[in-house]
């Protein structure tokens, strides 16, 4: 045999073989919060108006501005063929400097914490 088919025989296997562990695998015993439509902690039928956690939505807008800050880090492996790498360099350093220095403020301040 040559590479190839062994190459295509491992990875046939392996793929067989996976796929009946996964399927055999978990436990099938789905409760009440596995199948509610609705994963965020509120009851879909209860009331609308009952208190939330502001903390919550403190931490997913942190969540939010972190990611999209760093979604501006994406472009940089086209960013060193640029006339002036060092450039490219100086703003990806600054990014992340404030990036920095804006996780240590909020850890600081507390805005990570969950529990009080």
């Amino acid at each position: 045999m040559n590479l190839v088919t062994t190459i295509i025989i491992i990875t046939a296997t392996l793929s067989v073989i996976l796929a009946i562990v996964s399927f055999w695998l978990p436990q099938m015993s789905p409760d009440y919060e596995k199948l509610s439509p609705y994963e965020c902690g509120f009851d879909p039928l209860g009331s609308a108006r009952l208190p939330f956690s502001l903390r919550f939505f403190l931490v997913a807008i942190l969540f939010l501005l972190f990611d999209l800050e760093i979604a501006l880090l994406l472009p940089l492996p086209w960013g060193d063929q640029l006339s002036s790498p060092l450039i490219t360099f100086l703003w990806a350093s600054t990014v992340l400097v404030l990036l920095t220095l804006g996780l240590i403020y909020e850890w600081l301040q507390g805005g990570l914490e969950w529990a009080e």
